[in-house]
């Protein structure tokens, strides 16, 4: 008599395993990457803007980036709303910038990209304070336009 063994339910499974694993690695892998956005995927740099007597109401130091949030003067006396994604915290703290350094009400011009889906947001570029002095916030390696000398 011959005995015939059935495929059990654990028979072939360690490559299943594997392969399933291997695949819950890369999704895991990908998460943190989709997370944090490349310059392209929402600004467009053939659409520069410029805010002139924008006036800082919040700034939002959160992860992956601070958030400047503006009142812009329009020539017809109303206010539009804006926000300027700005670099990571940890890159403009390294750049001497801190959360004291643009209180509410401050005065500033700034200058960067507008969002392609037309929202009033922005990826900033420069800003300039009150007292003159220039501050680059995008961070490097995102895609963005290059700092200007």
């Amino acid at each position: 008599m011959r005995i015939q063994l059935s495929p059990g339910p654990l028979r072939g499974t360690r490559p299943a395993h594997a392969a399933a694993a291997a695949a819950l690695l890369l999704a895991l892998a990908a998460a943190p990457a989709s997370a944090h956005h490349a310059f392209a995927a929402e600004f467009d740099s053939t659409k520069p803007v410029k805010f002139e007597k924008a006036v800082v109401t919040r700034m939002e130091w959160v992860n992956p980036h601070v958030w400047i949030h503006i009142d812009v003067p329009q020539a017809d006396g109303s206010v539009e709303k804006w926000a300027i994604e700005a670099g990571t915290p940890n890159v403009l703290f390294r750049r001497g910038f801190t959360k004291d350094a643009l209180l509410p009400g401050t005065s500033i011009v700034v200058d960067g990209y507008r969002a392609k889906d037309g929202s009033r947001r922005a990826n900033g570029r420069d800003l300039t304070l009150p007292d003159g002095r220039t501050l680059f916030l995008g961070s490097s390696g995102t895609g963005a336009p290059l700092e200007r000398p």
